[in-house]
């Protein structure tokens, strides 16, 4: 395993040169002022805007709003780059107050554009330059019925530091700041996590209940940040008139409900042949009449899953890439090539992976904590699959670029597909093909039963909430009926485990943004059915496709491959991929 020195670190040198620097100042007071302006020249006036004046205006708000962007991405990377530093949470803390403020000087635009008539919505675009930005008035203009009043917007706007970002931010300094005894010192926990995973049968206990016991004591805490964003989330949408807990995270996505709800249904009536039969089968390599909840990532009995240094998993995402496109992988090697990459595990650091796009004037940067195993090589052609997706939608300018995220997932998702199937292609020895099989189907298992059982969990906290505070007992009981339906009976679920919803990073961030996890990889599964069937131009379709950024919603992007998420059966060819997967483990579990 290479040593943190040799793994490559970013430089956020290209957003800017640091915290003092004074093209940082710059920008700031720069953005204030215009967005001054703005405000005096056009608040009260947008209806009344010629298809000329409203271009310009337009052009003069995306420029606005890539500044901010810069601003806040290079912010927030900073933070995660160091949790554990005052300094850059008081630096991020203080930009993200500063923008906040600049933005709400811009907060007017897109209230007053969902009060103009569509009529005159349709004389703008007249104009051509209006006209390129019909998606974006598309999906501004989809939330008219759910908008308040410009006080109560601008309120709702000024607060939300103080109000849920606050509590963001103190679960992610929280989290960062927790240790746990693995008994070789006190390690943080993505490295605990990773335990979880180790050979040894004992590693993995003393990791979980490690794990359980820093839990524990922090789980006061962890529940009040849960219930308060909980409800903090209901009042806002009782007040926006949404149906369901879900129901905004849906118009974010720009999906409809009943799409969300057929991909559910159809992952948890697949439960039964995919989860449930794969752990049984886990349980009997294991030669184990009951897996504790530390052995659902342990490896195959004669797995050993060589460390992979670096320039390896380099080399075999970039290879898997160009196997498929060229063009494809030539972007991803710019990510190697220059410091856009930070892939050490340290203490203090942001646990897990993104990718972050930052804004089209500048590119993505990508966080990982790579560890040398298989599974640490997928995680980077998922990153990478993001930043590759971003690069490519930056042509779209900063209103456009970015991708809903149910398709947002899609480039990540088929990039650890291209990857998977390289490995295999590689791998003569039929044993290490088998575990091979069986790391995927995990993976898959991980990205749309575990995503939707997280949503599950999420749908009844929010739910019950309603009704009143939950304790952490009430929310440790919610998870393990949820994990126990979607892992089967395969499983004993140890006390500790109770507790285990306390890191998840999506539930305090994105609330309902897993199940885009499970949308993605079954998309991506019946997409990649076109291909490997040889539909003529895939290359191009695709690559058009992830440079459509936001401008294309599902039903467009998918109907040149011949696919539409609405119909019933596309999740169930999806969730077939993945069965087959298990058919074929099972059947050389019976040829053995």
């Amino acid at each position: 395993m290479d040593s943190e020195q040799q793994l490559p670190r970013w430089d956020l040198g290209d957003l800017y040169a640091g915290p003092d620097s004074p093209e940082l100042a710059r920008d700031i007071e720069a953005a204030a002022n215009g967005a001054a302006a703005f405000a005096e020249r056009h608040r009260g006036k947008i209806a009344a805007l010629s298809p000329s004046a409203f271009a310009a205006a337009l052009d003069e708000y995306e420029r606005l709003q890539d500044v901010l962007g810069r601003l806040l991405s290079y912010a927030q990377l900073r933070h995660a780059d160091d949790l554990d530093s005052p300094d850059n949470a008081r630096f991020v803390q203080n930009v993200s107050e500063r923008v906040n403020a600049i933005t709400t000087d811009l907060l007017f635009f897109t209230l007053e554009i969902n009060r103009v008539e569509d009529r005159t919505i349709a004389g703008w675009q007249e104009d051509d330059r209006v006209a390129r930005y019909a998606p974006w008035l598309r999906d501004v203009r989809t939330f008219r019925p759910h908008q308040l009043g410009d006080d109560l917007e601008r309120l709702l706007h000024e607060k939300r530091l103080t109000g849920a970002g606050a509590w963001n931010r103190l679960f992610d300094e929280t989290l960062a700041g927790l240790r746990f005894d693995l008994g070789k010192g006190e390690v943080p926990l993505e490295v605990a996590l990773h335990a979880l995973s180790d050979r040894d049968r004992e590693t993995r206990r003393r990791a979980a209940e490690t794990l359980g016991q820093v839990f524990a004591r922090n789980v006061r805490l962890f529940a009040l940040v849960t219930n308060t964003l909980a409800k903090d989330k209901e009042i806002e949408d009782r007040w926006r008139r949404f149906p369901t807990s879900a129901a905004s995270r849906h118009l974010a996505n720009y999906v409809e409900p009943a799409v969300v709800d057929a991909l559910i249904t159809a992952v948890k009536a697949a439960y039964p042949r995919l989860s449930h039969r794969y752990y049984a089968l886990k349980a009997k390599w294991l030669g184990l009449a009951k897996l504790e909840h530390w052995d659902r990532n342990a490896p195959l009995p004669e797995d050993a899953d060589r460390d992979r240094p670096w320039p390896e998993a380099v080399a075999t995402v970039l290879d898997a890439y160009s196997r498929f496109s060229p063009a494809l992988a030539e972007l991803g090697r710019r990510f190697f090539d220059r410091p856009w990459i930070d892939a050490g595990v340290r203490p203090g650091k942001a646990s897990g992976a993104f990718a972050h796009p930052t804004v089209p004037s500048a590119h993505p940067y990508l966080l990982l904590n790579y560890q040398g195993k298989t599974r640490d090589v997928m995680t980077l052609a998922h990153e990478l699959g993001h930043g590759i997706h971003q690069l490519l939608a930056a042509g779209q300018g900063t209103l456009m670029a970015d991708t809903p995220l149910t398709l947002a997932e899609t480039a990540s998702v088929f990039g650890e597909q291209l990857t998977f199937r390289a490995l295999v292609a590689a791998e003569r020895d039929p044993a290490r093909r088998r575990r091979l099989i069986a790391g995927k189907v995990e993976d898959m298992i991980n990205t749309v039963v575990r995503q939707v059982a997280f949503f599950e969990f999420e749908r009844r906290l929010h739910d019950r909430r309603r009704d009143g505070e939950l304790t952490p007992d009430q929310i440790g009981e919610i998870w393990l009926v949820v994990q126990r339906e979607s892992l089967g009976e395969a499983f004993r679920f140890a006390p500790e485990y109770a507790t285990f919803w306390c890191y998840i990073p999506h539930f305090v961030h994105s609330p309902f943004y897993v199940y885009a996890y499970a949308f993605g990889d079954c998309l991506v599964n019946a997409l990649y059915a076109v291909y490997l069937d040889g539909s003529s131009g895939f290359e191009e379709r695709y690559l058009d496709m992830l440079r459509a950024g936001g401008t294309r919603r599902h039903r467009e992007l998918l109907a040149p491959f011949g696919l539409d998420a609405s119909d019933p059966g596309f999740w169930t060819r999806g969730l077939s991929v993945i069965s087959g997967l298990i058919d074929q483990l099972e059947g050389a579990e019976g040829a053995r």
